[in-house]
């Protein structure tokens, strides 16, 4: 169970979890630094808590990752349960929370969806994203929602060269690129002006920020293509590589950044098989009343009445 523990309400909902769990003779697993923030005392569960000291073995052999918190919690949840490939299920006390499956009031319901194991695994396709300099490579990291080139000073515009499966697509002078997952497109990829692509579809996405450019349109292109951002090697100003908004590293002149799919999907936990597009309706507040549906309508059609 990881949590935002800098959050009352996250704090008393992972407790509430963490007992409820344990009554049920789950046993509940915390980064050590988390129990202490929660002040918690393993031995007072019945099976005790587990403590992993740290955040690379915290996932090993565990079921599933209770994430009590936003979508930065969840993200965070990801990237520590990445390489153990545990799926990871987020009850959402944050704002939007795209990546949670479940709200703060829906606790009970999920603690007992987890005890009779009624959820199932979803994969979702991820990022490998590499950095070189003069041919080297100096960085490499993965992405669950996007990898964001982006200027590192204000008052300048960054000028890159993009690249799309091996050829040059156009210069930007630019505030940056977002390179992007389907389920980072409801992210920043959507703030930047991107598509919203629909989880089941595979593939990867491409969207300038801001670019003075004749030709800088958002871009869905195969999940086998290769992006890449090339910082001009005679700009002035340097760049910095997010991902996901918690992993960076400064981008010198010169430059070179390459996105692929992911060799490890992320894995989220589904409790309900609701449409994307009720989620969508549901987490952005879309108006939909007036809306008749294909029944309503085959029905007034059949009765002989005008819709």
């Amino acid at each position: 169970m990881l949590t935002h523990t800098g959050r009352g309400e996250a704090r008393e909902v992972s407790m509430a979890c963490a007992k409820s769990l344990a009554d049920h003779g789950i046993v509940v697993r915390m980064l050590a630094s988390e129990a202490r923030d929660l002040d918690v005392e393993p031995t007072a569960y019945d099976p005790a808590i587990e403590l992993a000291e740290h955040e690379s073995e915290a996932s090993a052999g565990c079921e599933l990752a209770l994430v009590i918190g936003g979508d930065g919690t969840i993200l965070r949840a990801a990237e520590i349960t990445h390489a153990d490939g545990t799926p990871v299920l987020g009850v959402n006390l944050g704002h939007v929370g795209f990546l949670a499956e479940a709200e703060y009031d829906d606790v009970e319901s999920t603690i007992d969806a987890i005890v009779h194991r009624r959820y199932a695994a979803e994969d979702r396709l991820t990022l490998d994203v590499r950095v070189f300099r003069d041919g080297e490579e100096v960085f490499r990291t993965f992405a669950v929602n996007e990898a964001s080139v982006e200027k590192a000073a204000r008052e300048r515009m960054l000028e890159v060269v993009v690249e799309i499966d091996g050829r040059p697509l156009s210069r930007w002078g630019c505030d940056g690129v977002v390179c992007a997952t389907p389920t980072g497109s409801t992210a920043y990829n959507f703030s930047a002006g991107g598509p919203i692509v629909w989880p089941a579809v595979e593939a990867l996405l491409m969207v300038p920020i801001s670019a003075h450019a004749l030709f800088a349109r958002p871009m869905v292109v195969a999940p086998t293509s290769v992006l890449a951002v090339e910082v001009i090697d005679r700009t002035e100003s340097a760049g910095v590589l997010w991902c996901d908004g918690r992993r960076s590293i400064d981008l010198p002149p010169g430059a070179r950044i390459e996105v692929t799919r992911g060799r490890s999907p992320v894995r989220l936990v589904r409790l309900h098989q609701a449409p994307f597009t009720d989620r969508l309706v549901r987490k952005f507040g879309l108006p939909v009343e007036g809306w008749r549906g294909a029944a309503e309508r085959r029905r007034t059609a059949g009765g002989g009445e005008h819709a």
